[in-house]
């Protein structure tokens, strides 16, 4: 492959658009600007609107004398692509593209991708030179949609890693990427009725470990902070002084409280997906409570909503 190229698509709104790439895409975009294209801010090059009309020919030929090889993508352009899918998708989401022009930066994302399926071993393994992110502000859900490498036609849309919780590719708790096709009413659904349950699903069951990873932390060192005071002596049988069961006591606090600090940060999330357990009828419930006699207290499921 050059190590400048230039990748053309067609825009529903801007026409044809290009987008440079490899680890010389500086030629790439001196080849777009001698042929008249502009520069977006997301890093997407168009034909402004009243221009020259350059042809494909024209930017085929400059880019040949900047050693930049020119290809066309069978697909239309993944911007137009996101935000058709953003708009039939529930609550409020945006979309937006990005541009990996350098293989460099597409390692960036590797930390970051929350998933244990294709995605994941794509963005590892196979050039990714843009895709576009669909972000749910309100619910706080990042996703990378990407073209599916080696198909004429679809999609891969998976996670990122949720604010707050480590975990990238192979995370036990991550979920499974999918494919999506090129039709956005049927992606939206497959969207919304597979992935991004078990998405949150899979969120619940992170929030879950860390919280119960911290805790146990807390309970051990407790327990050695204890045992130490209750002896008064080091491991080593050395006596501690007045001065050492105070610095332990302080230091045992801040350890705890700094590591609490993820249970102040998850424990609300989770107990807003938790709800009450509700009896099948209210008649069903009436009917218990007068067979025992007395009412019956509401028990509360660690379930997610």
């Amino acid at each position: 492959m050059a190590e400048a190229q230039i990748i053309l698509s067609h825009s529903r709104e801007s026409g044809i658009v290009a987008i440079a790439s490899g680890e010389q895409y500086p030629w790439a975009h001196t080849a777009l600007t001698e042929s008249g294209f502009q520069r977006n801010d997301d890093g997407v090059w168009h034909l402004p609107a009243g221009g020259a009309q350059t042809t494909v020919v024209d930017l085929v030929t400059c880019a040949k004398r900047h050693r930049t090889s020119v290809h066309t993508s069978s697909r239309r352009y993944i911007g137009d692509a996101a935000r058709d899918l953003a708009r039939l998708l529930p609550g409020q989401w945006h979309a937006s593209v990005e541009i990996y022009a350098h293989p460099a930066w597409q390692e960036d994302l590797v930390p970051w991708i929350w998933d244990s399926g294709d995605l994941g071993r794509a963005v590892q393994s196979e050039r990714i030179p843009y895709a576009a992110v669909l972000t749910d502000a309100a619910q706080g859900t990042t996703l990378l949609f990407i073209e599916r490498p080696g198909w004429q036609l679809d999609y891969l849309v998976g996670g990122f890693s949720p604010e707050g919780l480590e975990g990238g590719y192979g995370d036990p708790h991550a979920p499974r990427s999918i494919v999506l096709p090129p039709f956005p009413g049927r992606a939206a659904q497959a969207l919304t009725d597979r992935y991004l349950p078990a998405y949150e699903q899979a969120v619940h069951a992170r929030q879950t470990a860390a919280i119960a990873a911290v805790l146990g932390d807390i309970r051990s060192e407790h327990d050695t902070w204890q045992a130490l005071n209750v002896s008064g002596r080091y491991s080593d049988a050395t006596r501690l002084s007045a001065a050492a069961v105070g610095a332990s006591t302080e230091l045992f606090l801040d350890h705890a409280w700094r590591r609490f600090l993820t249970v102040v940060d998850h424990a609300p999330t989770l107990l807003d997906r938790c709800r009450p357990c509700r009896s099948r009828s209210a008649e069903h419930a009436r009917g218990r409570r007068s067979r025992l006699g007395s009412p019956t207290a509401t028990r509360s499921c660690a379930r997610p909503a």
